[in-house]
């Protein structure tokens, strides 16, 4: 791992995570190219910005739970390959319902340049520190689909408040949320914004 990066829950204390793409609980049914280890690393800059989030989300009743951080350039890359090979069916219902594989990525849900790969974006949800329960959100990470998009119809009054709620805490940290995908939050202030890693995690 290179200089300013570290990992995320030796940096923010008592954050959880559950690094979805070193598993095959991940849209492409797999474990992906330079994914080693089930953590979740970002810059240092990102982590002091976790830390701030993490508070704030305490002080209304909720943890953060972390599914993706910094992402290397291979994984994109793997994505890509992904999304030209033959449909399976194996992910398609949870995933990406109403899109072919070739469509994630003109329509805005999988990037060829991604702010994973800087260091500076982060995929995340809430759970009630009461009892540890992820809440609703109105569909899973990485549901490829208009419902996933802030503000979108379909959605319960509960699940639209917990995004907001999310959201709120994630701007007030510094953050700014991508408007097709709830979870997915980037730095402001990023430290390399013109730099794509590619280092596995591990």
């Amino acid at each position: 791992m290179i200089d300013d990066f570290v990992y995320v829950d030796e940096a923010v204390p008592g954050i959880r995570w559950d690094a979805r793409y070193a598993t095959a609980d991940n849209f492409t049914g797999a474990p992906v190219d330079g994914y080693l280890a089930n953590r979740i690393i970002g810059t240092k800059t990102l982590c002091v910005a976790l830390d701030l989030a993490q508070e704030k989300a305490a002080s209304i009743g909720f943890g953060l739970l972390l599914w993706d951080g910094y992402r290397p350039q291979r994984a994109v890359d793997a994505f890509l390959r992904w999304s030209r090979s033959p449909e399976n069916g194996r992910t398609k219902a949870r995933h990406h319902p109403n899109l072919a594989r070739a469509e994630l990525f003109e329509r805005g849900y999988i990037a060829a340049r991604s702010g994973h790969t800087r260091g500076s974006a982060i995929d995340l949800t809430l759970f009630r520190l009461s009892t540890g329960e992820a809440v609703p959100m109105g569909g899973d990470h990485d549901l490829m689909d208009p419902v996933s998009h802030h503000g979108a119809p379909g959605i319960t009054e509960a699940e639209t408040r917990n995004r907001q709620y999310l959201r709120s805490i994630m701007w007030a940290s510094g953050f700014d949320a991508y408007d097709r995908e709830w979870w997915h939050y980037r730095l402001r202030d990023e430290p390399h914004p013109d730099t794509y890693y590619d280092f596995p995690v591990s």
